[in-house]
């Protein structure tokens, strides 16, 4: 456990060993890796990592006489320790330029554990293979998020899901559902078609404009394990080798291939349609 996390300040007021601890978190995975925290910033966020039970270290306030009705229900739910700092400081912690935002919370980082991902019925998993840009990790979570996928795993050599701009791309559906990175395809490949862990074996399908059929007719009826290639190289040779089936998008004009968290919308989508119908 982080040293900061047993020893919180009831102030910051200037650029201290805490404050630059924090201001750290913003920008270097491997500190927000090895202290297992991060701090979160924007309204939906935070009331997302709140309501779905993420541990909160603490909150950060500008200490403001008059807050909204959000901030009040948010430090009275949180009940833990609050600390208070210069406006100017947390401006910077925010990373906006229009002033403190009300609060920012200190929240522990979620486990990198494929057990987290409930398996239970006919759960279906994204697996972004060695995604580039932050950014498109949170736009893909939230679309797990909003069509009912159970989990997303990052493989390879990835961006970080906890980057501030994977956060805010994913208006905190980082917390809604269970985000893993994992290095070896090997082993979410082992968990996916094991028994062991609970549940039935997945189908994995991956996507590429080469595919063996299209997405329509890919079998998406059980468990299913989509796997999104990279957005410059595609799927790895390894994920492409333990796929049971690739499927192509259809496409009508002239673009070659989708974003990567597009594709991952799209496929999703049909996972949901199709499962919509059967019922």
């Amino acid at each position: 456990m982080s040293a900061h996390r047993t020893a919180l300040p009831a102030r910051v007021e200037r650029r201290n060993a805490v404050f630059q601890h924090w201001e750290s978190l913003l920008t270097n995975r491997t500190q927000r890796t090895r202290s297992r925290e991060l701090i979160v910033q924007g309204v939906r966020p935070i009331t997302q990592a709140l309501e779905h039970g993420v541990p909160v270290t603490a909150l950060l306030s500008d200490g403001r006489d008059r807050r909204s009705r959000w901030a009040q229900d948010v430090l009275d739910q949180h009940g833990g320790p609050v600390v208070r700092v210069a406006p100017e400081l947390l401006a910077e912690l925010g990373e906006r330029e229009d002033g403190a935002p009300e609060l920012l919370a200190l929240v522990e980082l979620p486990a990198d554990d494929l057990s987290r991902i409930p398996r239970d019925g006919a759960p279906v998993v994204v697996v972004f293979d060695r995604p580039a840009g932050p950014g498109n990790i949170g736009s893909l979570a939230r679309s797990v998020d909003a069509l009912g996928g159970s989990g997303l795993v990052t493989t390879g050599h990835s961006a970080d899901a906890w980057d501030p701009a994977s956060v805010r791309a994913s208006t905190g559906s980082v917390f809604a559902v269970p985000v893993v990175r994992q290095d070896s395809v090997r082993e979410v490949l082992s968990w996916a078609r094991s028994a062991e862990h609970g549940g039935a074996p997945f189908t994995v399908i991956g996507t590429d404009e080469h595919g063996d059929v299209t997405l329509p007719g890919a079998p998406i009826e059980g468990p299913v394990l989509f796997v999104i290639g990279s957005e410059r190289t595609g799927m790895s040779a390894a994920w492409r080798e333990g796929c049971d089936v690739v499927a192509s998008i259809p496409m009508a004009g002239s673009a070659s291939s989708l974003n990567a968290a597009a594709a991952g919308s799209i496929v999703l989508y049909e996972a949901l349609r199709r499962r919509e119908e059967a019922s």
